[in-house]
């Protein structure tokens, strides 16, 4: 598994974990393919992508352990990025656009202008029929992925800067600012809400339960979703924590923070004790103001992330059932003059990417 992480510094980080050797991190690449800082970093079965403040997503192949290319539509900050399973991509920025990418051919299937405003936050249910997104144009919009279209629009009283589906897609959270409502699909309505004393930077459903919650402060605390109770806190870091990301693996729940401290740690959580404080596994300093991450999984090694269970049989099947049913080559602009062409821009590039060793100290001085 490797250890996936921006950062301000323009820099993505990769750090191989070894769970058979005491779960030992050490540094495997670092890759300098930003002018700006990283905003948002997304993983598959076989890629790693990330978007930028460049207004660009990169591309790289794990596998191959290569840059693959740029994807260049967006004008503005790309804002979110989330697979589903191992043939598409979404992606939200601030031209208030979302796109829907084929990683197949990485050819655009669909452009939706999704928000008024910027689109701050994605998230795709797990059957891969519906996705929802938050915008600053105070709107929670429900999208008709089948069909590429809207399908409902909520008002919010603020902009959420943070949206989730749970993993069974039952329920979904709503983040803004320093509080996080938690609806129920069938009648999306609010069932409760959970406040955080400072501004929630990161959400992350450990199972279909529990909560992790994060925020511009060094405390992680455990939610049940349900009740809205906490079910455990504890001092992770330094500085505000960042990013939450987790996954089981052969029984083990792993939970993995990013800090603007520059340390990435890797956490045991014991379900059956969750109101213990969850061991640390190992940690790794990057020097550097991190901003997002991510645990690239290799499937074939049988790890399998927890947010995964319940699209494991969608995914199975998903070139018969498609995000979107017609494959176009070119991108249209659902406000625009459909006369004017979007071509698919996928900028290859087939370079290695650079050892630790010898490019981290050139990527972070450049």
């Amino acid at each position: 598994m490797e250890l996936v992480s921006g950062c301000y510094e323009q820099v993505l980080f990769g750090f191989a974990v070894r769970p058979a050797e005491n779960w030992t991190a050490v540094p495997d690449f670092t890759h300098h393919a930003h002018t700006a800082s990283l905003s948002a970093v997304a993983v598959n079965n076989r890629y790693v992508v990330t978007g930028s403040r460049d207004e660009t997503i990169q591309i790289y192949d794990m596998k191959k352990k290569t840059e693959y290319g740029a994807l260049l539509q967006h004008n503005g900050t790309v804002t979110c990025l989330e697979f589903y399973g191992n043939v598409h991509l979404l992606s939200g920025a601030e031209d208030g656009l979302i796109y829907i990418w084929n990683t197949k051919k990485w050819e655009c299937l669909k452009s939706i202008k999704a928000h008024k405003g910027h689109v701050t936050s994605l998230s795709i249910h797990p059957s891969g029929k519906l996705a929802l997104s938050v915008g600053t144009d105070k709107t929670l919009r429900t999208w008709n992925l089948v069909e590429g279209r809207s399908a409902f629009i909520k008002n919010l009283k603020q902009n959420a800067h943070i949206i989730k589906w749970s993993p069974s897609g039952e329920k979904y959270v709503v983040v803004i600012s320093n509080k996080m409502d938690v609806y129920k699909l069938d009648t999306a309505s609010i069932i409760g809400t959970i406040s955080a004393e400072k501004r929630i930077s990161s959400v992350r459903f450990i199972t279909d339960s529990v909560l992790a919650i994060a925020g511009d402060d060094e405390v992680v605390r455990l939610y049940n979703c349900e009740s809205q109770k906490c079910l455990c806190e504890f001092k992770a870091h330094e500085n505000r924590i960042k990013d939450i990301y987790s996954f089981e693996r052969e029984g083990q729940q792993v939970m993995v923070t990013a800090s603007s401290d520059g340390y990435i740690k890797m956490w045991s959580l014991d379900l059956n004790k969750i109101q213990d404080a969850p061991s640390l596994l190992c940690e790794v300093n990057t020097k550097a103001r991190l901003t997002c991450l991510a645990v690239w999984l290799d499937r074939a090694s049988e790890i399998k992330e927890n947010c995964d269970k319940a699209e494991t049989s969608s995914c199975a099947n998903e070139d018969e059932q498609p995000l979107i049913t017609r494959k176009r080559k070119v991108c249209w602009s659902d406000t625009s003059d459909k006369s004017t062409k979007v071509e698919k821009h996928v900028t290859p590039k087939k370079q290695k990417l650079g050892g630790a060793q010898q490019k981290k100290k050139k990527n972070l001085q450049s």
